[in-house]
């Protein structure tokens, strides 16, 4: 169970440094550290000393899995600043291993020229859930009550998630690295949905699964402790990965961001950690 604390602590990033820093884990079942994290983390990072931007893309490539029982380090590299936009490299390591490096983009806000923007492929609402699994703060209810732990159910490689970080304050740069956190847990899941027989319990047991890369787009603001809804699907799935795609939506139907991962699914071999 995950306090918001929890939370809070682990994007809190102590200054080691110039644009170096040390950052504690949350914990995790599966002892590597879940991706999410590692990606709020990275938002922190490229937005620290970044006054009056935010962040509009992160591009992460997951070289190796992290442990929590350590510590990470995260170095920042300033490509690029300007008044309008700026970029730098943000790299978390363990010790002399790279777990990711991203690739961050941040943006001021600036006047429309135009403006369009899609809206939900689907009507649903939070009022509508079944089930809301809670892990402490982080609230989850997925639409239609799927079980894509089950590999016995089947269906679409579509899936539709509402979620919401109960009691996170008020803050832009936590709002971001929180959202980030929710869109790295569902693709794979989603991807194994038309196959029976396949399906997210295996997931370091009898299956290899992970994360490779994820980029993902921030198009407006998206407090993260208001319900939002990640759409997700699954475009392809074939040797021994997968590729999928999603958008968020406030629940005011905004689209607020955009996000795409490619991941591992494989027989498992070796021990964890092992890609």
């Amino acid at each position: 169970m995950f306090t918001i604390e929890a939370f809070l602590g682990a994007l809190t990033l102590e200054p080691v440094g110039d644009d170096r820093y040390r950052a504690s884990n949350i914990a995790s079942e599966h002892n590597v550290v879940f991706g999410g994290q590692l990606l709020g983390q990275s938002v922190m990072a490229g937005l620290a000393g970044q006054e009056a931007k935010t962040v509009k893309t992160i591009h992460t490539v997951f070289a190796r899995a992290a442990s929590p029982e350590a510590p990470l380090d995260i170095t920042v590299e300033r490509m690029h600043g300007g008044r309008s936009v700026a970029s730098s490299t943000v790299t978390i390591s363990q010790g002399d291993q790279i777990c990711t490096r991203s690739l961050v983009l941040l943006s001021a806000d600036e006047a429309d020229v135009i403006r369009h923007a899609d809206t939900p492929r689907s009507p649903s609402s939070p009022d509508d859930l079944g089930e809301i699994r809670s892990s402490g703060a982080w609230e989850v209810g997925i639409v239609g009550e799927v079980d894509v732990n089950d590999p016995e159910l089947v269906g679409p490689p579509e899936l539709d998630v509402w979620v919401r970080f109960v009691g996170a304050p008020n803050d832009p740069a936590t709002d971001q690295a929180l959202v980030a956190y929710s869109t790295d847990g569902f693709l794979i899941g989603t991807a194994m949905r038309p196959h029976r027989g396949v399906g997210q319990s295996q997931a370091h047991r009898t299956l290899s699964t992970g994360v490779l890369s994820h980029t993902l787009t921030y198009h407006e603001p998206c407090p993260a402790s208001e319900w939002h809804l990640i759409q997700q699907w699954s475009s392809y799935a074939g040797h021994g990965r997968s590729y999928g795609r999603g958008d968020i939506f406030r629940a005011d139907g905004q689209l607020a961001a955009s996000f795409v991962q490619d991941a591992m699914i494989r027989a498992r071999t070796g021990g964890p950690g092992k890609l």
